[in-house]
């Protein structure tokens, strides 16, 4: 049956995932529109076909046992000189994402991780060091704050591109007092519309 090409990521909610992805356009990176705006669980792990059914059980099982929680992007940063990647970082949220995708690499698909687990979103990724500058500097006031209520499956087609094969919700919803949904919002967003290459 082959092989197929698969991903686990917590979605960036609209409209600041199209926001986000349209900087990664403009600041020259050719991966922008093949990629959803995310925060990864499991990164492109190479599968055979017919183990897709036992993962996506154990994926529903995990969600099942999760719990809606809240997230918060604040600023930028850079894993350069170790890797050509600035993203945004995930200030709030990230202790949730670390057990998650420990807990989505214990089942049928295994992965080992090339770098310590570190939750972010990515904003420019294998461009000029300029280009990469610039997105780093444009997106420093970038802010959002969301509640997670779940994650999704991503399978790779043959042209690179991701598309989505299923949503999984969180069993538990977010625990009262707090932690309710929060419309995302983002600072400087003049600033980076006019700033944007």
């Amino acid at each position: 049956m082959g092989n197929r090409t698969i991903g686990v990521s917590i979605a960036v909610p609209e409209p600041y995932g199209s926001l986000l992805q349209q900087r990664r356009a403009g600041f020259g990176d050719p991966l922008a529109h093949c990629i959803p705006t995310h925060v990864t669980l499991l990164p492109p792990t190479e599968v055979a076909s017919e183990s897709l059914p036992e993962f996506r059980e154990h994926l529903a099982a995990v969600a099942a046992a999760g719990r809606a929680f809240r997230m918060r992007l604040d600023g930028t940063a850079t894993f350069r000189p170790l890797s050509p990647v600035v993203y945004v970082e995930l200030a709030e949220g990230g202790r949730e994402c670390a057990e998650l995708q420990e807990q989505v690499r214990s089942g049928s698909v295994r992965r080992e991780l090339l770098f310590p687990y570190h939750p972010h979103v990515t904003v420019a990724h294998g461009i000029s060091e300029e280009a990469m500058d610039l997105a780093q500097l444009h997106l420093a006031d970038f802010a959002a704050t969301w509640i997670a209520g779940g994650f999704a499956l991503y399978e790779q087609d043959d042209a690179g591109v991701w598309r989505k094969l299923c949503d999984y919700a969180f069993g538990s919803p977010a625990p009262a007092g707090g932690a309710r949904p929060v419309v995302p919002h983002q600072q400087g967003a003049g600033a980076l519309d006019a700033a944007a290459p």
